[in-house]
């Protein structure tokens, strides 16, 4: 292997995925797959009411039914983990319900068994007997609400932002996060024109086509977990404090993930499953049905209220925002979401006076966590349809509107952050060009009419995160990358392969990249907020540049002149008289982070880098039904340098009908709690007849500045404008806005009929 130190012309290459062929062939190992010897299964008895006190648990049947190796719950495992609770910014969600119940679904029993269809069938004839007290499940209800779910807050101490609230009690709310710039009240008071509007998101599931799945292997000298996680190394340290043993007694091992969208983020089922083994002292394997992830981790609904002064140019002056996330009944990162997407709820927008208060709240429905997006496409949805709203009030053209209040490269974004590298305005051009803005539209006939929406976007990356990488360049020149970044079918290890074979002028397909193993692979914060790109990508260029560093000292130790290309394996043999030995380079990376002042939420370096993305949709509305059909879709995304155009491509396909799917019809309905379509039968998502017959995917020409080989995160980007984009088609087709979604037929049905004077009775 010689060593260009110019660069390998791997970077914008479409590589094919690394691990195409094992997934293709049926040869790719997913935990749902794994068996260990003396295994047992476990399966959960779930909580039938949404808030009460456990006034008792009947086991005896369970026990009694053949084959039943234990029934566990809260008071067992207490015996082993004495301080049960965990949870990445509180501690606040207990392995087994202690005391309470604080969802429908909540775990309250566990059965073992060395068949898990015994486990499942004991587990039916487990009973248990609740003092029932008031549930909350609104999410702006819950501030005021005088039932609580929890009886105080109990931060994880992860999060220094988080410290100040230990012991507060009486309160739903988990954490207020601000952001104060200029002075809102008098621009308003200034104002020519001002204009106020509420949306609201629904409550939606992930749905990975590999369900939750974990296995415990607990010895008195140390634990083995595989899971299907997308943060090996948060488990593995949550996992040892829990047991108060030293980080290197806990081993995490991820095969490939069947999907994750931030559900597999953080303690999942992987707690339960150590308590489970600890008790058992054999090894135990928890995998929930499609049905059970229902109870597991959920979507944010959110209630988004805005208001924006506008002066007499059509320039926005203030803007102010207050945003209820509904986190459910445990916190997860609810927090951060409510923080970290918080600030930018007053959108891509340069206005000098922004007033946001982002509340995290919780109810008692099944617990909120990230998901693709981390809180932006409720936010977007929100501030995009305000904007065209505005801009329709006012008589201006959407996009010109947009035009006219972009927040450009250099200025400062709400917490004076100064926006850069953020490619706002091609964004918008790109979108307005593919959906022909400025021409003439076919805007249907008789029953059916057509619209036209655009809608963009502006998040901040996650932050302050830290990745590490080692390649091992072995003596005949392959090299092995260890990361513990997961990938989960976005085709991160494809991306990273091509890193390395960038730096040191190999193919990617020749890179090893070894799965993820906390024994193995080094630390990473977790693979999430499209960070894996920009973070790891940083880590894995410092470490392959390290090796290369070693292998040119090498080679001018053997003697080799400047510039010769004799390979790697030639250096060994000339070094040791063999091909034999290795060179390791490691790197890691940190970005600058400026935390923002707890008052105001001023900082000069919120984000390490902004992802942007735009929508545009073209739309045909049959007004006889309500139903909405897509028929162009255009998506755009700044993602800087596309390592992987290909890759690049279907992640921003896939992200776009993800969203779809939570635009159209998506929703988890509640029935005093109870989940009434907790199945793939009645919770419809995305199929091939919803795909548009048009739809455009594209990466703009952009270049991020402070980026491995200028290249930043997109698998998120497209989820952010979609929903906002059909709801101005709608507006624009039919004359009547939708506030919240799902955009169902039933729902445009009523608004038509509402619009024409003809109201239908009330659901």
């Amino acid at each position: 292997m010689a060593v260009n130190p110019i660069g390998g012309g791997q970077i914008g290459r479409s590589v094919p995925r690394l691990e195409a062929r094992e997934k293709v062939t049926g040869r790719a190992e997913y935990t749902h797959l794994m068996r260990l010897p003396g295994m047992l299964y476990g399966k959960i008895f779930r909580s039938t009411v949404p808030h009460g006190r456990i006034k008792s648990i009947d086991t005896a049947a369970a026990k009694a039914t053949p084959g039943v190796f234990r029934v566990i719950t809260a008071d067992d495992v207490r015996k082993v983990i004495p301080d049960p609770y965990y949870g990445p910014a509180f501690h606040d969600q207990p392995i087994l319900a202690i005391a309470k119940v604080r969802f429908v679904g909540e775990p309250v029993a566990v059965v073992l068994a060395a068949d898990p269809h015994v486990a499942d069938a004991a587990v039916q004839t487990i009973s248990a007997e609740y003092e029932e007290l008031e549930p909350i499940y609104d999410e702006v209800a819950a501030m005021t609400a005088s039932s609580h779910v929890h009886d105080e807050l109990k931060p994880a101490g992860s999060f220094a932002d988080l410290k100040h609230l230990k012991g507060i009690k009486g309160t739903n709310l988990a954490l207020q996060a601000k952001t104060r710039r200029g002075d809102v009240d008098k621009a308003f008071a200034a104002a020519a024109h001002v204009f106020e509007h509420e949306f609201r998101t629904q409550k939606c599931l992930h749905v990975p086509f590999e369900p939750f799945c974990s296995i415990a292997d607990y010895k008195d000298s140390g634990l083995t977990i595989y899971s299907g996680a997308q943060g090996p190394s948060f488990v593995r340290s949550e996992i040892a404090r829990l047991l108060g043993w030293p980080e290197n007694k806990v081993r995490i091992k991820v095969p490939y993930l069947g999907g994750g969208y931030g559900g597999k983020l953080y303690i999942k089922l992987e707690a339960l499953v150590t308590a489970c083994s600890m008790i058992a002292r054999r090894p135990v394997k928890i995998a929930l049905t499609m049905e059970e992830q229902f109870y597991q981790i959920t979507k944010h609904p959110a209630t988004v209220r805005i208001k924006s002064g506008v002066d007499k140019s059509g320039r926005i002056t203030a803007r102010k925002c207050e945003v209820f996330w509904n986190g459910g009944a445990y916190a997860d990162i609810g927090p951060r979401v409510t923080h970290k997407s918080g600030f930018t709820a007053g959108g891509p927008y340069d206005i000098d006076n922004v007033w946001i208060d982002s509340y995290a709240m919780y109810t008692n429905m099944t617990p909120a966590g990230a998901l693709r997006g981390f809180g932006m496409p409720q936010l977007t949805f929100a501030y995009e349809s305000h904007t065209d709203m505005v801009a329709r009030a006012l008589g201006i053209d959407p996009v010109e509107f947009r035009r006219k209040n972009l927040l450009h490269n250099g200025r400062p974004q709400a917490t004076g952050t100064i926006l850069q590298d953020a490619a706002l305005e091609p964004v918008l051009e790109h979108v307005a060009d593919r959906l022909r803005w400025s021409e003439k539209f076919d805007r249907g006939g008789g029953t059916v009419k057509r619209g036209r929406g655009i809608a963009f976007a502006l998040k901040a990356c996650v932050s302050p995160t830290t990745s590490v990488a080692i390649v091992n360049v072995g003596a005949d020149g392959s090299p092995t990358l260890y990361i513990s970044t997961v990938d989960m079918g976005q085709g991160s290890d494809t991306g990273m392969a091509q890193i390395v074979g960038e730096v040191l002028n190999v193919p990617a397909e020749s890179v090893r990249v070894v799965a993820r193993d906390t024994d193995i692979t080094p630390y990473d914060m977790g693979t999430l907020g499209s960070r894996s790109m920009f973070h790891m990508g940083h880590a894995v260029r410092l470490a392959s540049e390290n090796a290369r560093s070693k292998i040119d000292a090498l080679r001018r130790e053997v003697g080799e002149p400047e510039g010769s290309n004799t390979p790697v394996s030639g250096l060994f043999i000339k070094k040791y008289g063999m091909k034999a030995g290795n060179i390791v380079g490691s790197g890691s990376y940190k970005p600058d982070y400026v935390a923002p002042d707890h008052d105001t939420g001023a900082s000069t370096a919120i984000t390490p880098f902004w992802m942007v993305a735009g929508a545009g949709a073209e739309i045909e509305v049959d007004t006889e039904t309500g139903r909405v059909r897509v028929l162009k879709l255009v998506n755009a995304v700044d993602c800087g340098t596309p390592v992987n155009p290909r890759i690049v491509e279907t992640q921003i396909s896939g992200a776009a009908l993800m969203q779809l799917g939570f635009t159209l019809f998506e929703k988890i309905n509640l029935d005093n709690g109870q989940i009434t379509n907790a199945s793939l039968a009645d919770y419809k998502i995305p199929g091939i007849a919803d795909v548009p017959a048009v739809m455009i995917n594209e990466a703009i020409d952009a270049f991020q500045s402070n980026a491995p080989f200028g290249a930043k995160g997109v698998g998120e980007s497209s989820t952010m404008p979609l929903s906002p984009a059909i709801a101005n088609a709608l507006d624009d087709a039919v004359g009547v806005r939708l506030t919240a979604l799902p955009i169902t037929p039933e729902a445009v049905f009523r608004a038509l009929r509402a619009k024409a004077g003809t109201p239908l009775e009330a659901e």
